[in-house]
């Protein structure tokens, strides 16, 4: 197997909506995506599939060893072979992928967020950091595409977590800002036994309306000669905000399901939205 089918395979298995937005991509930048995402998935693997927190610290160590490699141009990694060209060809700077690393990081120290603000610096470096990159390889002329791509992925890690509130509470952590929590009057015992409850139902209301902020400004941000460079991200856009709606749709129940979309239906919105854009 080789390092670009080692990349593909992991993203295929993944289920996630980024692989569906990959399909339209022309070929040396579907290969540059696909290994970025792999990375990803390869340190978060790291950290969520690991029991002993020391052995998921040594994983991580491990990985910004190789991407230091990777960037000298000597990974032993399948994933650091497959960034190589990626690196070289679009310019992804080191020290996004070790920004990537410490969100990871964060996992293993922190399980709980005082407020929003603490909440937005794990946000930005699992989810921006890598619109960023993903900005970069898709191609853009307009600076302000950046700051789009950071908006997008924190739109898109709010959706996650509004997604993976339960999922998330059966491994102890909460990603809700406590005092958004308290304002609403929804306790940790609340999350972590399942309870809903009228006033949960209103604190999943307002996190929805962040998110859905978020889309709002990203999209408000794009420069229209970037638009048709950046379809791949509008196509996880759209996957996103439907989830979002459905989620909603179905009351919130987040505590006690994962709402996920079926893939036929991730491929329907993505080539309707590759035409649409």
């Amino acid at each position: 197997m080789s390092p670009d089918e080692y990349c593909q395979d992991k993203a295929r298995r993944s289920g996630s909506s980024f692989y569906a937005s990959f399909r339209f991509l022309p070929a040396p930048r579907r290969r540059a995506i696909t290994a970025v995402y792999a990375f990803c998935r390869e340190v978060d693997d790291a950290v969520d599939e690991c029991a002993d927190p020391q052995v998921a610290q040594a994983k991580l160590a491990w990985w910004r060893g190789e991407i230091a490699n990777t960037f000298a141009g000597k990974p032993q990694h399948p994933v650091g072979q497959a960034l190589i060209p990626a690196i070289a060809t679009y310019d992804l700077p080191q020290e996004l992928f070790q920004e990537i690393i410490d969100g990871m990081e964060m996992d293993l120290t922190l399980n709980r967020y005082a407020d929003f603000k603490s909440l937005q610096l794990y946000c930005y470096r699992v989810a921006s950091v890598v619109g960023q990159l993903a900005a970069s390889i898709f191609g853009y002329t307009a600076p302000k595409t950046i700051k789009y791509a950071h908006d997008l992925g924190m739109a898109f890690q709010l959706t996650n977590i509004i997604r993976d509130v339960g999922e998330d509470a059966r491994r102890d952590r909460i990603y809700l800002p406590q005092d958004e929590m308290q304002r609403f009057g929804v306790t940790e015992t609340d999350i972590l036994g399942c309870r809903e409850s009228d006033a949960f139902q209103a604190l999943m209301a307002f996190q929805i309306e962040r998110a859905r902020q978020f889309y709002t400004q990203a999209f408000a941000e794009l420069p229209p000669q970037d638009r048709k460079a950046q379809r791949p991200g509008l196509i996880m856009a759209a996957i996103y905000q439907t989830l979002l709606n459905e989620i909603e749709a179905d009351g919130c129940h987040v505590l006690k399901q994962r709402i996920s979309l079926p893939p036929l239906r991730k491929i329907w919105i993505a080539w309707r939205t590759w035409l649409k854009n």
